[in-house]
């Protein structure tokens, strides 16, 4: 089967084709700065080749039909029927989905009722989705879900001290991001240290330009860093992460700020950006090697945050088999791996600092022999995930 994942974004399409026999990656594509004049799209497959198009798009309905232009142009596919099913990322699944569904009119008017939740991206997910059902309706579309794997955290988790009425409401509580990352690097883990999922309990680190924490006890997600929005939690590349929330009414009496500003800097504007000049954690080290103390001081107080989470989640999990690192910066830079580490051998983990400056892509484990808990590294692959999802989703509507 071929199985095709959509993740529309506000002003972009990002896609992938899988033949999903060995999972491999047919093609994966590209679709950016829709809705101006600059607008570029670009497709490299399996085989080498790459196609690009710059010209305008106007909106994701023509974003769609250059999607489909370029698998065309490809000779990925040479007709829409050799396409099986197609995925969609859907960041805001809220309490009303807990698992990925079929895609039809009454699944879209509840993610469209989760727009204030998701403004910027449930919209653009939409579009995706009624621009694909429009091309070919016969094909089983999946909405699969960032939320979902959140869905597990008990109430105390998930609740904030807030009147209750807010939570009912207007549905005001942690949902959590990043759950497909956190879901498929877990078990992949799992699966490396011949651990029975059910019976696995971890910590997920998803270190990126967005980044959060999972607490995971037998499988199931009990806590995560991410909150009502992706903007709670760990310090990123442009977002704040948790700070005290009376600033935010601060800056709007003292500044002369609007509400909008100031989520504006603190989504934007904040974060590795505000501290050491760049969201990109490569710069930042570059800068802190050259004796710029704002870019150390941005590097110190993204390891503290990362750090005060495990060490919190420690104590909610008890005893855990393993700490995962994922995304960017958790895959690829040994020096924040070490420096989070540095100290945690209290909790029994401790890292081969050997192993973790190894560059190799792909799950390996870079803990010492006589660590307890088992330090690794797992590629998150948020595609591949939902097209398993989406597969699943399309044979169990086959078997009823």
């Amino acid at each position: 089967m071929k199985i095709l994942v959509i993740n529309s974004g506000s002003s972009s399409i990002k896609f992938k084709l899988y033949d999903m026999k060995n999972e491999s990656v047919m093609c994966k594509g590209l679709i950016e700065q829709i809705g101006s004049d600059n607008s570029f799209a670009k497709i490299s497959t399996a085989h080498g080749s790459i196609k690009e198009i710059s010209r305008p798009i106007a909106n994701h309905a023509q974003g769609i039909d250059i999607m489909n232009e370029l698998l065309f142009n490809s000779g990925v596919v040479n007709s829409l029927d050799e396409i099986d099913g197609v995925g969609h990322r859907v960041v805001q699944g809220a309490d009303v989905f807990s698992d990925a569904v079929l895609i039809d009119e009454s699944v879209m008017a509840k993610i469209e009722e989760l727009i204030p939740l998701a403004p910027l991206h449930n919209p653009a997910h939409l579009a995706g989705m009624r621009e694909t059902l429009k091309v070919r309706p016969d094909i089983p579309n999946v909405a699969v879900f960032d939320t979902v794997f959140h869905q597990t955290m008990p109430k105390s988790s998930y609740m904030y001290a807030l009147p209750i009425e807010f939570y009912e409401k207007y549905k005001i509580r942690k949902y959590g991001f990043h759950g497909t990352s956190h879901q498929f690097v877990s078990k992949a883990a799992a699966k490396i240290l011949n651990i029975d999922y059910d019976k696995f309990s971890c910590i997920t680190l998803h270190l990126g330009n967005g980044a959060s924490i999972a607490a995971i006890k037998n499988g199931k997600c009990i806590d995560t860093t991410m909150g009502l929005t992706p903007l709670e939690g760990l310090m990123m590349g442009t977002r704040c992460g948790s700070i005290d929330p009376a600033i935010m009414p601060f800056l709007m009496e003292n500044a002369n700020l609007s509400a909008k500003e100031v989520d504006n800097i603190m989504n934007k504007k904040s974060g590795l950006l505000a501290i050491g000049g760049s969201n990109d954690m490569r710069i930042i080290e570059q800068k802190m090697d050259a004796g710029d103390e704002n870019a150390k001081l941005a590097f110190d107080m993204f390891v503290l945050k990362v750090k005060k989470f495990i060490g919190a989640y420690i104590a909610i999990l008890g005893k855990i088999d393993s700490i995962i690192f994922t995304a960017g910066i958790g895959e690829n830079d040994a020096r924040i791996r070490e420096a989070v580490c540095e100290g945690l051998e209290i909790f029994d983990i401790k890292i081969d600092k050997i192993k973790n400056k190894e560059s190799k892509d792909e799950p390996r484990r870079i803990s010492q022999i006589d660590s307890k808990v088992r330090i690794a590294i797992v590629p998150t692959d948020e595609e591949l995930a939902i097209a398993q999802d989406a597969l699943r989703i399309i044979k169990n509507k086959g078997n009823k």
